[in-house]
């Protein structure tokens, strides 16, 4: 009684939360909130995956009465107090009555409840849901969906002018279409075709395309007594800190310093992405055999592009690979005939224990093997000879996590079959209601070979690498917050343009302060230094560290719920053997929302010295779309979107974006993306109907 007598007190004095009943999740806009979190964007992070992580997450919602301290981490936002106070409530009190209830837990402050609210629900009717049959299941469920999209770029590119054999043989269209309906803990059913801009809309049995270059499928169904997942189609793993099964989206560093660090064990986890790699294609299973312990098994069947090489000498003729490709262009002979040249087989398990009493221990074992249908060899090179090579490869490897206190203790080691060893060990923990703390130690050997492995670290792989990372996160005050990193990283053996082993760091620091409602600043200072070779045209090379130095200031102004503008300046410096350049970008946007209709533009201008002072900036895009383009150049940029509601079940999306590059630039691009003049514009139209 004393409990609901508090519930029914908060929520008739906290209007802004409280309503008569428990209200709809609210359709999040995901692009905002990753400006939120990562805010000044960096080449270093896989945007798609992380956009289409956050979508499967709030497609996903968790429920709060059935989580564990893994599925919390995935919002990338709770600290290890706020998880704490939230599990032990939910222990010594019973399942949640309604997702207001939560503002009785001291740390969760306003701002907090809002960024989560999209990403999490109470739901005490989901075992009502799965009575039905599925395909009244299908019907019902407000989160199925069929959503087109088509983009082209306006100018010709020279790869639609010649008729070469590299030229493209498709239209400059690009089509993409998904259909998707999922009700979080019961099911998933969804497919995904896509055609990229110069591919062909064909049907050739040689070449394996029936339609459309690239389709993805699949089904997963969960929590059928101690059947707890089975997945048939397209799928991801994750377990562990992703030394061997690293799915989706690895944060590491970036603007928030603290809770992107470590990774959770989310399974099994359906694939809808149109990212042509890095997946797996077959069927996998998660049978809970105790209470406490449950078994992952999986098998899959995929086909990779490939550069396929001959090697012949007086005994033997050999087909074998050079590199496998992951980019998923098919739009030339030339990339035609790459396509679907290497069969990669993979089986395996993961073995996890889960303490449900106190559910503050996790650990497990994994095990992986992959096996392709011709030999991998890459083309010598000194930095690279102690990649992978051969038919087959295997990783095993041990994860614990543990929750003691307010630190969440994580880490795994891993062994590949050339006997190269990976490990990483760290913690995150808050050391007071105002202080939170992060600290990550990595060390992978030069010859470890994760295939699927997404791990934290400097490089895009888990390999050659070892180092330490600490990160700190102060709040003096409810308006204010200050956040830091510094990390230090070696590389044992040689790397791509760097003709010998090195070390740098990285250092960021960035205040947030939040005059009012209104009214949102934030300035950052990032810098890194890594070495690499300067000279390449002398038997000797010279090795010199090469510093970037950017600054970022940022302001958000909303008038009101109609209206809110966003001004943004970058500005970088890169000095590398005593030469120095520099690069810097003005944006304005707005954002205007009544009735029906959202209306979103910019303009931006920017002028970069050289490659290394490119900016990245996220632009708006349509829903389940994101764009971070590069501005390199001297130009301006200018783009609206627009989006209207005719009903609920109906969306439309049009965008209309240009680049507009200073009057002595005569062409934009290279190769087949070569674009004649200095003006590069494109279209998008996108349309959502919710069945």
């Amino acid at each position: 009684m004393k409990r609901i007598g508090w519930l029914i007190l908060w929520m008739v004095f906290n209007i802004p939360f409280a309503s008569a009943q428990e209200p709809p999740r609210p359709e999040i806009d995901i692009q905002e909130f990753v400006i939120d979190l990562f805010q000044v964007p960096d080449q270093d992070i896989n945007y798609e995956d992380l956009y289409e992580s956050l979508y499967q997450l709030y497609l996903n919602p968790i429920d709060l009465n059935q989580t564990s301290l893994s599925e919390l981490n995935q919002l990338y936002q709770l600290t290890p107090l706020q998880i704490n106070q939230l599990m032990n409530y939910i222990q010594n009190h019973g399942p949640l009555l309604s997702i207001y209830e939560i503002q009785v837990l001291e740390s969760f402050d306003e701002e907090t409840i809002h960024s989560i609210l999209p990403f999490v629900i109470v739901n005490p009717n989901s075992s009502s849901h799965s009575q039905h049959g599925l395909v009244k299941r299908i019907m019902k469920e407000d989160n199925t969906y069929l959503l087109l999209r088509s983009e082209s770029v306006l100018e010709e590119k020279k790869g639609y002018q010649s008729n070469d054999s590299n030229s493209y043989l498709g239209s400059p269209l690009k089509v993409y279409g998904r259909f998707l309906s999922r009700h979080t803990g019961d099911y998933s059913l969804g497919f995904t075709f896509e055609k990229d801009p110069g591919e062909t809309l064909a049907w050739n049995n040689k070449n394996q395309q029936y339609g459309f270059d690239y389709y993805s499928f699949h089904f997963l169904w969960e929590n059928k007594g101690r059947l707890k997942k089975l997945a048939l189609g397209d799928y991801q793993l994750q377990f562990g800190q992703g030394l061997i099964f690293g799915a989706g989206f690895n944060p590491g560093k970036g603007a928030e310093t603290i809770t992107t660090v470590r990774r959770s064990n989310t399974g099994i986890r359906p694939y809808t992405s149109v990212i042509e790699s890095g997946f797996m294609r077959g069927a996998a299973i998660t049978y809970s055999i105790l209470p406490t312990i449950n078994l992952t098994t999986f098998y899959s069947h995929n086909q990779l592009d490939a550069n396929i090489q001959n090697s012949s000498d007086t005994e033997s003729y050999e087909e074998y690979v050079s590199s496998i490709l992951a980019t998923g262009f098919h739009r030339s002979y030339g990339e035609i005939e790459k396509r679907n040249q290497i069969k990669e087989q993979s089986y395996g398990f993961n073995l996890s224990f889960r303490d449900k009493k106190s559910k503050n221990l996790e650990a497990g074992f994994n095990y992986l093997v992959n096996q392709y249908s011709r030999p991998i060899y890459r083309t010598p090179s000194n930095y690279n000879q102690f990649e992978f090579s051969g038919n087959q490869n295997y990783n095993l490897g041990l994860f614990v996590n543990y929750n003691w206190q307010n630190f969440l203790l994580f880490s795994e080691a891993a062994y590949s079959r050339s006997g190269g060893k990976a490990l990483i060990a760290g913690f995150m923990a808050s050391l007071s209601p105002s202080i939170s703390s992060s600290f990550i130690y990595r060390n992978y050997a030069k010859d470890y070979h994760g295939l699927y492995a997404q791990s934290f670290a400097e490089g895009s792989r888990s390999i050659n690498e070892n180092g330490f990372y600490w990160g700190i996160q102060i709040k003096p005050s409810k308006k204010w917050q200050l956040s830091a990193y510094y990390d230090y990283f070696r590389f044992p053996w040689l790397r791509y343009r760097a003709s010998a082993p090195g070390s740098g760091y990285e250092y960021l620091i960035k205040s947030d302060f939040r005059v009012n409602r209104k009214i949102n600043l934030y300035l950052q200072y990032r810098q890194q230094s890594k070495e690499r070779d300067t000279s390449t045209d002398t038997p000797t090379k010279s090795i010199n560290a090469g510093v970037k130095r950017s600054f970022a200031a940022n302001m958000d102004y909303n008038f009101n719920s109609y209206i809110g503008l966003k001004s943004r300046i970058q500005y970088s410096q890169f000095t590398i053997a005593g030469e120095e350049s520099q690069g810097m970008t003005i944006i304005q946007d707005i954002n205007l929302s009544f009735s029906r209709f959202r209306i979103s533009g910019r303009f931006s201008i920017f002028e970069t010295e050289d490659y290394e002072n490119r900016q990245y900036v996220y632009e708006k895009d349509l829903l389940y779309a994101f764009s971070i383009p590069a501005y390199y150049g001297t130009g301006t940029r200018a783009y609206i979107l627009l989006r209207y509601q005719p009903f609920r079940k109906l969306t439309l999306w049009a965008k209309y974006g240009r680049y507009r590059y200073d009057i002595e630039t005569e062409s934009i691009g290279s190769g087949n993306e070569q674009i004649i003049g200095n003006i590069k514009s494109e279209i998008k139209f996108q349309i959502r109907y919710k069945i």
